[in-house]
């Protein structure tokens, strides 16, 4: 291989690293690799091996050693690094904005939980209002009675709270369902829609077949009374109405589509008040002209569609909002989809919608990771129509600099084996919270032993000196069911295995669960959530819930409750 691509991996791969506290991955490097080094993509194979060397070479090296390499050889990493700005990364210009005019919404269906995508989408909605000074609009698309909840109603705010999100206005669709059957009544006598009752099966093959109905040759005499008919005569599935459009055009979304439909479902606010609904495509071009929507931002699924959210405008002779597409946004093996999420908890293969291995909000707060996070996280991505299926760790490494700082350092033991200490000077011994800042110290109380994880100690002889961190130097005199050890001092300057331990005294017993990847391979990971019994300081108990811990080379923890800690990531 040419050692000008050589080294633009290594440049890629050093960069990779240093974004991710010295640790890159093959996968990582390769993936970036094949996006910003064209002549790549011909010779994967020989690459592969190539990247996998170099990987190992840069995972070998120190922190610093990284950090010196990439100051000689490309400073540029550094520079890129210190100069992007935390706030609106990558947002590009909004067409046709103008500072302080610039009024943007946030659409959720209230249908389900909160989740990543939901996240994505709100923020960059009130990032671009910040950009211009702008107001941002919550509206709840209530629009389908048989999946909308009170509940989801409640989540969805919640989440948003949590997320800090502050909106000039909020409203549901349904506030306004009256002013949409009056614009429907508009699009029918000006002969731009139509009421149709051919059964399903013959309008799914008209559409297939691109070929228009008996219903769609009918007068507005015919019309108007087939409308004012669907709210008290037809049965759902009898009667709906659709717009004329082009049962010839090559996008099927145009074949005539359905504006209103009927649903008997109770709807969890208005009860049963109503029975005709909007589809999503006419109330979301109604409401976005209502609310004065300058920038309707959507995430790109909806980009076939754009062609029906317009001819509802034009037909209505209504202003159009400048529209702006984004791909969704989920993690690898964590799909946000209801379809697939809802099965998984009433089979009970998951426990609620705040299981720390799904993407939704609930879950996402309960593992620690922390609104900021997800804002730096999803502007990192910047505005894009590729598909975003993110490793759930480029979300950690964001997470991991802001809890970094204010997580308390305590130690842990897993498996304990009791090790007894003679001629310990002190019965007490003071730790401090954190290595550099200023989060204070805790007293622990020794009698004559500790707990030490049996990983630690599995190779342990005779002999052998150990430094117990924050304790001192330890001698082993005897191995048997205990290990026996006299202390030595407390010289800092020595080589020994330095390790962390636990008073036996007073260890506190606590459960960590461990959130792994939900699918693999799409089936769902019967292993996803591992459980482990440690022991760790009694000083756990003094925390308050929701408190971020980093348990000592284990990794960092949120406090669930006095008896249960669930992993967060390393």
């Amino acid at each position: 291989m040419d050692d000008n691509l050589k080294k633009e991996i290594r440049k890629i791969a050093l960069q990779n690293a240093f974004e991710h506290d010295g640790k890159t991955k093959d996968k990582a490097v390769l993936s970036k690799s094949l996006g910003t080094i064209p002549e790549l993509k011909n010779n994967v194979k020989e690459a592969i091996p190539e990247i996998a060397s170099i990987v190992s070479q840069v995972n070998g090296m120190s922190i610093e050693e990284q950090k010196t390499e990439i100051q000689n050889n490309f400073p540029e990493i550094l520079n890129v690094k210190e100069t992007v700005k935390e706030e609106r990364v990558g947002l590009p210009p909004l067409d046709g904005a103008e500072h302080g005019k610039v009024v943007t919404r946030f659409t959720p269906a209230p249908n389900g939980y909160p989740h990543i995508g939901h996240a994505k989408a709100a923020i960059i909605s009130e990032e671009y209002t910040k950009m211009y000074g702008g107001k941002i609009v919550l509206r709840f698309d209530d629009t389908n009675p048989e999946d909308t909840r009170l509940e989801y109603w409640a989540a969805i705010k919640v989440g948003l709270d949590w997320l800090g999100i502050k909106f000039d206005h909020e409203k549901n669709t349904s506030d306004d369902i009256e002013l949409l059957y009056d614009k429907c009544m508009e699009m029918i006598k000006k002969n731009h829609a139509y009421v149709c009752t051919c059964k399903r099966d013959t309008i799914s093959k008209n559409r297939k077949e691109m070929v228009s109905c008996e219903c769609s040759a009918g007068d507005l005499e015919q019309n108007e009374d087939r409308w004012k008919k669907m709210f008290d005569k037809y049965k759902p599935g009898e009667a709906i109405v659709r717009l004329r459009g082009d049962m010839e055009s090559k996008n099927t979304v145009m074949r005539d589509p359905v504006l209103f439909r009927i649903n008997d479902a109770r709807h969890p606010r208005l009860e049963e008040k109503y029975r005709v609904w909007p589809s999503y495509d006419f109330a979301v071009a109604v409401e976005d002209y209502t609310d004065n929507i300058t920038h309707a931002l959507r995430s790109k699924e909806y980009e076939l569609r754009n062609e029906l959210y317009h001819a509802i405008l034009d037909a209505l002779e209504m202003q159009h909002p400048k529209m702006l597409e984004f791909s969704r946004l989920e993690f690898k093996g964590m799909p946000v989809a209801k379809r697939v999420l809802r099965p998984l908890i009433d089979q009970g293969k998951v426990s609620s919608y705040d299981d720390p291995r799904l993407p939704t909000l609930e879950a996402l707060k309960r593992r620690g990771i922390t609104p900021e996070a997800i804002r730096k996280f999803t502007l990192s991505l910047s505005l894009t129509k590729a598909d975003t299926l993110a490793p759930f760790d480029s979300l950690e490494a964001f997470n991991r600099k802001i809890v970094d700082e204010n997580s308390i350092r305590l130690f842990m033991v897993k498996d304990p084996k009791t090790l007894k200490i003679s001629n310990l000077p002190n019965s007490t011994v003071e730790l401090p919270n954190h290595p550099s800042n200023k989060m204070g110290t805790r007293k622990v109380t020794i009698e004559d032993s500790v707990f030490l994880s049996s990983e630690d100690v599995k190779d342990l002889k005779v002999g052998d000196q150990l430094r117990l961190m924050g304790l001192g130097n330890v001698k082993i005199t005897s191995i048997n069911s205990e290990i026996d050890a006299e202390f030595t001092g407390d010289d800092h300057d020595v080589n020994f295995m330095k390790l962390q331990w636990v008073s036996k005294k007073n260890a506190h017993e606590l459960k960590i669960l461990i959130p792994q990847q939900l699918f693999v391979n799409d089936k769902f990971n019967e292993e996803s959530l591992e459980e482990i019994h440690v022991y760790t300081e009694p000083h756990y108990l003094e925390l308050n819930n929701d408190e971020e811990i980093q348990f000592v080379r284990f990794g960092y923890c949120r406090k669930d409750s006095s008896k249960q800690a669930i992993f967060t990531h390393k």
